[in-house]
């Protein structure tokens, strides 16, 4: 989805994964963004209280992901169209005597040959009228977006059912409308 727009194709929602839940790892959108603050090339910039990331303008160094308090951003990259299919490397020797295995890097620590890696995140699909995929794609229907709006109204009841808990002695205004039907 993203490649065709130009962007690395890299999915954008991570997940935060337990034995019993399983959430997703999005970005805030902090008033004070950090990643905002250590971005020496102005790649990220806050626009209607939104964080938004230029990945044409990235230049792979990485500082916004080791800042990001949420694990929001990620280091991606991908060939260029005309780049070789594959480069070959080849070491003159191993690092320790007899070991032929290099252990697995940290993600912030890859890197491959020919790729330009570029900070990405989730920037909720902005370029397709429909709105995220990743929303329509859930096989479990448990993302949405909502308006500010909406989360406004929402945040309301919560206070109303909240003041009616308390006026009603503690009781939950919820087991009394069910005793009302």
């Amino acid at each position: 989805m993203h490649k065709t727009q130009g962007l690395q194709q890299h999915p954008r929602l991570a997940l935060a994964k337990t034995s019993t839940i399983t959430a997703p790892v999005v970005c805030h959108h902090c008033e004070e963004a950090p990643c905002l603050q250590v971005c020496p090339v102005n790649a990220i910039s806050q626009r209607d209280d939104a964080i938004q990331l230029n990945e044409s303008l990235c230049i792979g160094c990485k500082l916004c992901a080791v800042v990001c308090p949420f694990g929001a951003i990620s280091a991606s990259g991908s060939r260029p169209v005309n780049a070789h299919a594959q480069y070959v490397f080849q070491a003159e020797g191993s690092l320790k005597d007899g070991e032929e295995n290099v252990p697995p890097q940290h993600a912030l620590l890859r890197w491959e040959p020919g790729v330009q890696t570029v900070a990405v995140k989730c920037d909720l699909c902005d370029f397709l009228p429909e709105g995220p995929a990743c929303v329509r794609a859930c096989p479990n229907q448990a993302l949405r977006l909502i308006t500010d709006d909406s989360l406004q109204r929402q945040m309301k009841e919560k206070q109303r059912l909240a003041a009616s808990w308390f006026a009603n002695g503690g009781e939950s205004p919820l087991s009394l409308t069910q005793e009302q039907h």
